[in-house]
């Protein structure tokens, strides 16, 4: 590999990273390039620690002997249990407590194949294994993001050259900064679709963050909140409440998304989330499909959690249609991106009513109108009320008691 190719090949990475090209495909081709311009990278590998409420980073791998290998894979805690095991048994564990940045095995000329991946590396018949950590800032760092690490080994029967390394030092730190580049893009999508929903989180990213701008859009809403909740949180054990709201608001979250509803709030027990199709007939049925789908996962969570002795509860539900403003509310350095207007608190106020007729879901007139009317058969009316804070009576409906 010359001077010029390096050169090349370090150049577009400035652009991929630039055109923010996924780790994958960064991965891949900058592999195949370094193979075509004589640095003969059999296989490479990089990870790099996220920000995510499931797994603690991302692995990213390639290969150039065609065996089928998933180019990318999650991976969980690596502070506990069998994979903290292979963590601390790894040569990159041996740079991040020793503070240097590379380490190398010329496995093919006598030197020791000291660490179970290098000597798994050898047996497959490579000859020389390099490994190299790029530090990021640790006052600068999000999350468990403290460096990018890399791997990279050859088949060659001379291993690599002084000027294959000198290409590799030259070219990782410059692949490791498009890596985290993309890995910032996608913590920046994690964090806002899990804290302001899928919608929500895409327009922000969008760019749509000024103050007081918002949508008038039409939307079905649901208000959810948990029965007899606060009767749990006096009488069940302090521990048992996190986990209880946490089952919960999975089965209503997952429920809503599923049919591609969004959730935008959950305060407290509570979940406020909304439907959008052309169709207002579509919208409301999805927001049925979902309070299906929902009563379903809370009867096996109740099956499960009464098995073992553990408080149990059931979801209220109110669903309305109406329009709202959707868009940015608050001061000018603390901003939610939500739905407010006169249709919301009467979806709240219906929600509440779920308590005093004893139903698990209470529907407004305007949804039950929006319904088609084969659907609208399935409703059956509890009767005509005047909701607080909402200027005039109306008929509220539940689903058929023979349909829960």
């Amino acid at each position: 590999m010359t001077p010029s190719d390096i050169e090349r090949i370090a150049d577009w990475i400035v652009r991929r990273g630039l055109d923010g090209v996924d780790e994958v495909g960064l991965l891949r081709d900058f592999c195949v390039k370094c193979c075509a311009a004589g640095l003969p990278v059999a296989r490479g590998l990089a990870f790099i620690d996220t920000l995510h409420p499931v797994y603690e980073g991302r692995i990213f791998r390639w290969r150039d002997d065609g065996v089928e290998e998933e180019p990318v894979r999650e991976y969980g805690r690596s502070d506990e249990g069998a994979l903290a095991e292979s963590w601390r048994a790894s040569p990159f564990y041996t740079l991040l407590q020793s503070g240097e940045e590379e380490l190398r095995r010329r496995i093919g000329f006598g030197e020791p194949a000291d660490y179970q991946i290098i000597q798994e590396m050898k047996d497959a018949g490579h000859t020389d294994y390099a490994v190299y950590i790029h530090r990021c800032a640790g006052e600068r760092s999000i999350g468990e993001m403290d460096g990018v690490y890399s791997a990279w080994s050859t088949r060659h029967p001379d291993g690599f050259t002084d000027a294959n390394v000198t290409a590799l030092r030259r070219l990782v730190p410059a692949l490791a900064l498009a890596i985290k580049s993309s890995a910032l893009a996608r913590i920046a999508g994690t964090l806002v679709e899990v804290y302001l929903g899928r919608d929500a989180g895409r327009r922000v990213l969008e760019g749509r963050i000024q103050r007081g701008v918002a949508d008038r859009i039409e939307a079905v809403l649901w208000f959810s909140d948990l029965r007899s909740f606060t009767t749990i949180t006096d009488t069940a054990a302090p521990g048992e409440i996190i986990p209880l709201l946490n089952d919960y608001a999975d089965a209503v979250i997952t429920s809503v998304q599923q049919v591609g509803g969004d959730v935008l709030k959950l305060i407290g027990d509570g979940t406020l989330a909304i439907f959008r199709d052309d169709d207002p007939a579509r919208a409301c049925a999805l927001a049925l499909k979902a309070e299906a789908e929902m009563r379903r996962k809370v009867r096996e969570l109740n099956d499960k959690r009464g098995g073992e002795g553990r408080p149990t509860t059931l979801v209220y539900v109110g669903l309305h249609i109406g329009e709202v403003l959707f868009g940015n509310i608050g001061s000018v350095d603390r901003l939610d991106f939500t739905v407010v207007g006169p249709a919301v608190n009467e979806t709240s106020r219906i929600a509440s009513m779920c308590r005093s007729v004893d139903r698990p879901v209470l529907i407004s007139s305007a949804f039950s109108e929006a319904l088609p009317a084969y659907k609208r058969r399935d409703l059956v009316s509890v009767g005509r009320f005047a909701l607080r804070g909402v200027g005039k009576a109306q008929d509220l409906y539940t689903l058929d008691p023979t349909l829960i």
